[in-house]
């Protein structure tokens, strides 16, 4: 089995580094929340955004896993064992810290946060009125990085310092991010765990050449997300028409 890969942070920073002032170019890492496509199907790309799940302080390290499985048939009258065979992957899984401090106001921010992340554990309103009861969807992103579509599997929160009171002040939390099994329409398979793309709905006064300002600070690759669209005339775009943005790193490769 594959050791998973851990990403760190080029440098952790204390919270008295923080609360000294962060670096106005900070990229703050996030978890953004959708509802699941209506149809149920893993297939499909996320539904609606719903909110946002920002980190207070980015994470320190992060790790990333993905297994193969091999199998290998019986040869009882052989003297060697079979050629192994591919029997498919596992999805991939993401496991992350989140540090919460609410030390410099001593209110429920902690419980609150925390809370927040158990609902991601629970199936959305819509999803059970649909009869097709599901979590949100969630995708990890942190500056240019984008994660695959996910769920998520667990949430542990461990909280560390209580006011007079009794109300946590300060937690860490552990949350366990699976992949949503089937490949995104038009999806890359092979681009990378993280390199999912993202989704975009148009709203008036959007451009193809703004969508792409906004996903990568360059207007100039907005054929990209036209080719990824199937869209032959970029000036008649419809509000309300979900795009799929691809990955810089798509673009890059």
């Amino acid at each position: 089995m594959p050791s998973p890969v851990t990403f760190t942070s080029a440098g952790s920073q204390s919270t008295a580094a923080y609360s000294s002032g962060a670096p106005s170019n900070l990229q703050r890492a996030v978890l953004k929340v959708h509802k699941p496509p209506q149809s149920g199907g893993t297939g499909q790309p996320p539904g609606d955004w719903l909110f946002d799940i920002e980190f207070q302080f980015n994470p320190k390290e992060f790790s990333v896993s993905k297994n193969a499985k091999w199998g290998r048939d019986a040869q009882p009258n052989a003297k060697k064992s079979a050629p192994p065979q591919f029997k498919g992957s596992d999805p991939a899984k993401l496991s992350l810290e989140m540090f919460i401090d609410a030390t410099d106001k001593m209110n429920d921010a902690v419980v609150k946060k925390v809370e927040q992340l158990f609902t991601c554990c629970v199936a959305t309103e819509d999803s059970r009125q649909h009869k097709k009861p599901s979590p949100p969807w969630v995708i990890f992103k942190w500056g240019g990085m984008t994660g695959f579509p996910a769920y998520v599997a667990s949430v542990t929160a461990k909280y560390t310092l209580f006011t007079p009171s009794g109300t946590p002040v300060r937690a860490v939390c552990t949350v366990n991010l699976e992949e949503i099994s089937g490949e995104l329409g038009g999806q890359n398979p092979t681009s990378g765990a993280l390199a999912a793309r993202d989704t975009h709905v148009l709203v008036a006064g959007d451009s193809l050449p703004s969508v792409a300002f906004r996903a990568y600070g360059d207007a100039g690759k907005w054929r990209a997300i036209a080719d990824a669209n199937d869209i032959d005339d970029p000036m008649r775009l419809r509000p309300g028409t979900r795009l799929l943005v691809p990955a810089l790193e798509e673009l890059d490769g």
